[in-house]
């Protein structure tokens, strides 16, 4: 089992990485390790993530109060999502927040990144919502991030950045550096006059691949819970042809069907959408 002080060196490493490969300026961004259920690992307020050492990480509670901090140090501020998190997602081991620059632009500009471009992010990744906008240091953002947490391993966090978070630190931040590269391939080929897309039977086979190597943490396959997510991984890329008979699907007054997750739909009924999937997998 890893020991305190190399889970301090680890979170120090991962916090050059971050700011070496910009994804966060001056002292922007936080890191989360979760030791056991009552005990927390966490960078501090006000330091920049790229000059820290092992003396500077904070140990906190499941509540977020400070067990342990050197003279000078205290907990991120933002550290209320993250508990979040660990709280409904038992299988996370580690959180990470930064401001890449890609995937920030996209939760700045509101626009979710779902489309299926390639393998590895539909793969790994699969869509990344936008959770509403919450004041930071409060209780807005964990709230107004809880309803993904029980359905994708990322989100871009409206007008803020990108939250990722995965079994253990390394994947966490691969996590966030695959969003980010998701993120900016994604711009880059707008620019070059649109994206080719997967179609929706290149998108199956790639998640039977996902299913074969039972890779962990959470992937939806067919619910769509993105602002008006018309094209998206968990569609395959076709949102209008979710099946009329499945739990949770709506119609709207213009005829066309509508994803699970938009207006209309509660949290409930996309928890049975997602169990009448999983039944049939």
């Amino acid at each position: 089992m890893v020991n305190e002080m190399e889970i301090k060196k680890q979170i120090c490493e991962i916090g050059k990485r971050i700011y070496n490969r910009n994804m966060v300026a001056a002292n922007d961004g936080n890191i989360s390790v979760k030791l056991n259920d009552h005990e927390f690992l966490c960078t501090p307020t006000g330091v920049s993530k790229g000059f820290m050492t092992p003396e500077f990480i904070c140990k906190v509670d499941e509540k977020g109060n400070v067990i342990q901090a050197n003279k000078g140090f205290k907990p991120s501020s933002e550290i209320k999502m993250h508990m979040r998190v660990y709280e409904k997602r038992p299988d996370v081991g580690s959180v990470v927040h930064a401001h890449p620059m890609y995937g920030t632009a996209f939760a700045i500009a509101g626009i979710p990144l779902t489309q299926p471009i390639m393998p590895e992010a539909v793969i790994a990744l699969g869509c990344v919502p936008i959770a509403e906008y919450g004041t930071p240091s409060t209780m807005e953002i964990p709230d107004n991030l809880e309803k993904y947490l029980p359905y994708f391993d990322a989100v871009l966090l409206e007008n803020h950045g990108a939250l990722t978070w995965s079994t253990d630190l390394n994947a966490a931040y691969m996590k966030m550096e695959s969003l980010e590269f998701y993120a900016e391939l994604l711009y880059k080929s707008k620019m070059l006059g649109g994206p080719k897309e997967f179609d929706e039977a290149n998108i199956k086979k790639l998640y039977q691949i996902r299913q074969k190597f039972g890779m962990p943490g959470k992937h939806p396959a067919n619910v769509c819970l993105n602002k008006g997510g018309t094209n998206c991984h968990n569609c395959g890329g076709s949102c209008g042809d979710i099946d009329r008979t499945m739990p949770g699907y709506q119609y709207d007054f213009s005829g066309d069907s509508t994803c699970a997750g938009s207006k209309g739909v509660s949290e409930d009924q996309v928890a049975a959408i997602v169990k009448s999937i999983l039944a049939n997998m």
